[in-house]
């Protein structure tokens, strides 16, 4: 039996991958816990998880303007959310080791205060990538910003980590879980391989929705799933009313179920659902196709169920999500801003029709997905880390 610690951020597309993999290294019989924020860890796993406490910062929750996109929210991103997030976690995920004693930790790749307290305590630890995005150098094409970022994390690791140590608190020495596949992936051959692990969703059973009205669904229409994922509120609006107005237009053949977490949409079309939250795992069971801003934890969910997409991605790692899922024939991508219903129930009928082949290459990366083999893979690899780097007793 051995010990993991799981560091995660306050974030639910960030914790929602590990859920699948605590449950599983649990199932064999090793010891779990958790160092980030009780409410949206527990809101995950469930009331039975042991989780640290983080202190939060000022800026605890990520809200910023509609309208800040491109490279200018990505330092927005770092320098008002990420960074200050590392600063307020580093006494707590020490504190959590030192408690806990753990053989091994698993930080997520933007919690970077589990890296770097890592580091300088001599516990081995794997980086878990919850996007593919951060695989492909999203900053290949902007230096100057991605030598902003170097520096930026150079002087956390100076404040918090190993001052001696080297290379991007990222990206683990001892190892990477990506819950993606190659074919989702794509051409990433400068990739060092021996490190990076492509598991797959780490799919975990969820609580259900007890008031989900599941009778009000019309069998006889196909099911289309719209949502916008937990973080982009502020942003969604516009779009989510142009979706609606969409599936309206597709109502005589579809059955629209929209995610609407900030009560946006406040008369929609006849015949569309629309929910604060929705079982988007059991939708998705039931669904032909989906609707997204291209967040990767639906993509990839989407996917393992072989269902096509249409993608309106917003910022961060969408669109270079986005842009895997057409490259790999899957989706369609449409512009978030501009799109009118007429052309969302145009790309939609286009996915639903196949006439591109869509859902044969959704099929394709789902068997790929799958294949990877899921929480039962990250576990393995998370066992191997334990026995080829044993923590001596001192240094816990």
């Amino acid at each position: 039996m051995s010990r993991y610690l799981l560091v995660v951020p306050p974030l639910t597309g960030h914790i929602n991958p590990l859920v699948g993999v605590a449950a599983e290294l649990a199932a064999r019989g090793h010891e779990v816990e958790w160092c980030g924020y009780p409410d949206r860890v527990l809101a995950a796993t469930g009331p039975g998880a042991v989780v640290h406490p983080c202190t939060l910062p000022a800026t605890s929750e990520l809200v910023r303007p509609p309208t800040l996109t491109g490279p200018a929210a990505f330092r927005f991103l770092w320098e008002d959310f990420f960074i200050p997030l590392a600063e307020a976690m580093a006494p707590a995920v020490t504190d959590a080791v030192r408690a806990f004693r753990p053989d091994a930790v698993v930080t997520d790749q933007h919690a970077v205060a589990g890296a770097l307290v890592c580091e300088r305590l001599g516990v081995p630890y794997f980086s878990s990538a919850s996007t593919s995005a951060e695989l492909v150098d999203p900053l290949a094409e902007l230096p100057k910003v991605a030598a902003w970022l170097t520096e930026r994390l150079a002087a956390l690791r100076a404040a918090i980590g190993d001052p001696d140590a080297t290379g991007d608190p990222r990206f683990s020495p001892y190892g990477v879980l990506a819950f993606t596949s190659g074919d989702l992936l794509g051409d990433a051959a400068d990739l060092p391989w021996e490190r990076i692990h492509l598991v797959g969703p780490a799919i975990a059973d969820r609580p259900g929705d007890p008031d989900f009205p599941w009778a009000a669904l019309d069998p006889a229409r196909e099911l289309v799933l719209v949502s916008l994922g937990t973080a982009n509120t502020d942003a969604g609006a516009r779009f989510l009313g142009e979706a609606a107005t969409a599936l309206g237009l597709l109502g005589d053949r579809v059955q629209g179920v929209v995610a609407d977490p900030g009560g946006q949409l406040t008369n929609p079309p006849p015949g569309v659902l629309v929910r604060p939250w929705v079982p988007q795992f059991e939708l998705l069971g039931r669904a032909r196709a989906v609707v997204s801003h291209g967040g990767h934890n639906t993509v990839c969910e989407s996917l393992w169920h072989g269902l096509p997409l249409v993608l309106a991605p917003i910022r961060d790692d969408q669109p270079i999500v986005a842009r895997q899922v057409a490259e790999a024939g899957a989706g369609v991508r449409v512009r978030f801003g501009k799109v009118t219903a007429p052309k969302l129930a145009e790309a939609l009928r286009t996915v639903l029709d196949d006439t591109g082949g869509h859902r044969t290459a959704a099929e394709a990366v789902g068997r790929s997905l799958r294949a990877a083999g899921g929480r039962q893979a990250a576990a393995d690899h998370l066992e191997q880390l334990v026995r080829a780097h044993p923590v001596a007793s001192a240094s816990r």
